[in-house]
């Protein structure tokens, strides 16, 4: 990841390990990272929660995975596992029901064809009061991000968590490009 820095210090890039202590993501931590992809998340996230707790990296693509574990454990990470799944599916993820502390849904949402369902599918792996940290692209940044017809604006997405059961706790920064936010798990 590029840490170029603007006046103000913020990073103009996403920057995984700031967002994960903006979020904060403790040591002991469960941990999934739903669609992990190049796996910067999910190896900020085990390095955050320490050997103790494990962080499950899922998606779809399986080459994408073994590349995750292959860097993790370059890394001295052995808390990483990983998962072949649809997170866009009830049950999709492989996960136990209320088995996480969080979840990372980072630029995920803007390629999701059924947002709903990966929503409902983060709300039944968390526990009774899990977090999700979600990040997605603020816009297309002039074709840097996602096609502006995918972008998802963030009042949009507090929405989607909203009404599937979550409530706001805060805003994180997420550099330049990316909006961020932490939804918690109401309490039923």
């Amino acid at each position: 990841m590029d840490d170029t820095r603007v006046s103000s210090g913020e990073s103009l890039f996403l920057n995984p390990s700031a967002a994960i202590e903006a979020a904060k993501i403790h040591a002991g931590a469960e941990v999934a990272d739903f669609g992990a992809g190049s796996g910067f998340f999910t190896r900020a996230a085990a390095r955050a929660v320490g050997p103790a707790a494990r962080v499950w990296a899922v998606d779809a693509n399986r080459d994408i995975l073994s590349h995750i574990k292959t860097l993790a454990l370059a890394e001295g990470l052995k808390n990483v596992e990983v998962v072949h799944g649809d997170v866009e599916a009830q049950g999709g993820s492989h996960l136990p029901e209320g088995s996480m502390d969080f979840v990372i849904i980072s630029n995920v949402l803007f390629s999701a064809h059924d947002k709903k369902a990966l929503v409902a599918e983060s709300n039944r792996v968390l526990k009774r009061t899990g977090r999700a940290l979600v990040i997605d692209w603020s816009a297309s940044h002039g074709g840097l991000g996602p096609h502006e017809s995918q972008v998802i604006k963030e009042d949009e997405a507090h929405k989607l968590f909203e009404d599937a059961g979550f409530t706001f706790v805060e805003s994180i920064p997420a550099g330049a490009y990316h909006w961020g936010f932490v939804m918690r798990k109401k309490v039923q």
